[in-house]
């Protein structure tokens, strides 16, 4: 479902990702682990087609990127740092936009429903610019689920949420999983990370390295 072949990426001479072979099959729930600086916002960026590779082939769903990127966004939600909310528009106004942009038929139903699940109907006619930080986060996390996509990349999607949104957000990425949903994240939190996914993996010095439960540690994907 998410394919990248050779990736290669660099900012100002300075390799970022080096030749990253990763691959996720359909309903796989992967945590992406690595330290600052380590270029996990860079590959999910790349994964997202928000950013080219200087080398390598992605595919997400099938559908090449760049090329066919029209394809893959239809396929995929996203939650980066940014939220991706137009703040003097309210939650509802903004969930109608990317239902529009996603071309759903007779939004209503599926807007009054991701309000709901983000515990947010109340305040679906207030301004996002009064949301609070986890608020925030909690419509853009409808805001990512709005058309129903295969697959979900989330690049630290608990930032901002205080324990009972921490727990919320678990149950859904649970939820999602269990219905089939392919999911990439990344997060901090090693431990919540290898309870909810279904396998681990870690970035360091720009190369992927898988979690082997049974040795308990690391181990490079090229040895």
């Amino acid at each position: 479902m998410i394919v990248s072949r050779s990736l290669v990426k660099s900012f100002d001479y300075r390799p970022v990702l080096r030749r990253v072979d990763l691959e996720i099959s359909a309903g796989e729930f992967v945590a992406l682990f690595g330290p600052n600086g380590a270029g996990k916002t860079t590959l999910l960026r790349l994964l997202c087609g928000l950013a080219r590779p200087n080398f390598g082939e992605i595919r997400v769903g099938g559908y090449r990127l760049p090329t066919e990127a029209e394809k893959v966004y239809r396929r995929l939600g996203v939650v980066l740092h940014q939220p991706l909310l137009y703040t003097d528009l309210n939650a509802e106004e903004n969930l109608r936009f990317y239902a529009r942009l996603y071309g759903l038929r007779q939004p209503a139903t599926r807007i009054a429903e991701v309000l709901q699940m983000a515990r947010l109907p109340l305040n679906r006619r207030d301004p996002v610019r009064a949301f609070s930080r986890g608020m925030q986060q909690r419509l853009a996390l409808a805001r990512a689920i709005l058309h129903d996509p295969d697959v979900l990349i989330l690049d630290e999607p608990y930032t901002g949420l205080d324990p009972d949104g921490a727990a919320w957000l678990d149950s859904l990425l649970r939820d999602l999983a269990a219905r089939g949903h392919t999911i990439l994240m990344t997060t901090h939190d090693l431990e919540r990370g290898l309870r909810l996914a279904s396998r681990a993996l870690i970035l360091v010095e720009g190369k992927i390295s898988s979690y082997n439960e049974n040795d308990g540690g690391w181990w490079t994907e090229d040895g």
